[in-house]
């Protein structure tokens, strides 16, 4: 067996385990933060911002900018709504348990969900997760302070998506409008 540079870890060790399971977190959150493109490119070139020139070039402009910039915007929108969450400690505590719960559950999973011997779907563990973490801010009393956050990250994000021209972007077809699983593995 090869092993190009990497030092092999027997499986007898009592810390291994968690080695490998780090290790393996590493590389799925690198994986998905590689979906990010460029904040340069998204922000600082103030030469492809501009108005449409008809409502449905705007649609267009939205449509091919979420595709592309779909990781870039969901952290903006999870930022502002963490910022707005300071002034609300409990809030942000709940904010950052479920973040957690998020990642452990659904994003560093690499074998399917089971409970009680049935196997659990994405589709449902992100549903269920959802409303789990929408029930458990409203639950904390921050429930304007969200909904508001929602709305000024959403509107942050829409202008962004309208002004930017779409000229120099490249989205791939099955990619933007969801030909792929929800939950696709690194190793795929």
């Amino acid at each position: 067996m090869t092993t190009y540079g990497t030092i092999p870890i027997s499986s007898s060790e009592g810390g291994s385990d968690r080695l490998k399971f780090i290790s393996k977190a590493k590389e799925r959150m690198r994986s998905g933060l590689s979906t990010t493109k460029p904040w340069k490119e998204m922000i600082v070139n103030i030469h492809s911002l501009n108005f449409p020139s008809s409502f449905s070039e705007g649609i267009s402009r939205i449509k091919k900018n979420y595709s592309y910039f779909l990781t870039n915007y969901a952290i903006i929108v999870l930022f502002v709504v963490f910022i707005s969450l300071l002034w609300h400690p409990i809030s942000l505590i709940v904010f950052i348990v479920m973040m957690l719960i998020w990642v452990f559950l659904y994003f560093l999973r690499d074998e399917p969900l089971v409970i009680f011997h049935r196997q659990i779907g994405d589709r449902v563990v992100f549903i269920v997760l959802s409303i789990v973490t929408i029930i458990a801010l409203l639950l904390t009393r921050a429930t304007w302070n969200i909904l508001i956050s929602l709305l000024v990250g959403v509107v942050v994000v829409g202008i962004h998506a309208l002004l930017r021209k779409t000229d120099d972007l490249f989205v791939d077809e099955e990619e933007a409008f969801g030909k792929r699983p929800l939950n696709e593995s690194v190793s795929s």
